[in-house]
């Protein structure tokens, strides 16, 4: 009885400690329109004046089926971090493609960006963000 007890002790333990948080959203950016060939071919670094484009991932739906992107270019010109609103969409999910967007930007100057995704339903938390460098 003693082994039976600490057996279930254990598993109950095993199963408190190692949960899974499921899965999370994300962001890809790739030098191609994202297809299932070129989706594992991810890329962080981009050519000025290039599309870049990118797949926003949901695992879990947003029910205003509203999202806010945002790009924050990273500025260094005067010896400190500073940050740059550089572009703005609000964008409205259709039902076909509810769990996912896609899409491509055109950025002509160099630096460090990243890319953050909030909801309309809590514009104060941020749902995933990415980050990618332009040359």
């Amino acid at each position: 009885m003693k082994k039976f007890l600490t057996l279930i002790a254990i598993c109950f333990v095993m199963l408190a400690v190692c949960g899974c948080d499921g899965d999370k959203p994300g962001i890809l950016f790739n030098k191609y329109p994202i297809t299932e060939d070129t989706v594992m071919n991810y890329e962080q670094v981009f050519e000025r004046g290039k599309r870049i484009y990118y797949l926003v991932v949901m695992p879990e739906k947003i029910h205003s089926r509203y999202m806010y992107l945002q790009i924050i270019k990273k500025d260094n010109d005067y010896g400190r971090l500073g940050y740059k609103i550089y572009y703005g969409k609000n964008i409205r999910l259709k039902n076909e493609n509810i769990y996912y967007y896609d899409d491509y930007i055109v950025i002509n100057e160099p630096g460090a960006y990243v890319m953050q995704i909030f909801s309309r339903d809590n514009p104060q938390k941020v749902l995933t963000m990415g980050e990618f460098w332009v040359r």
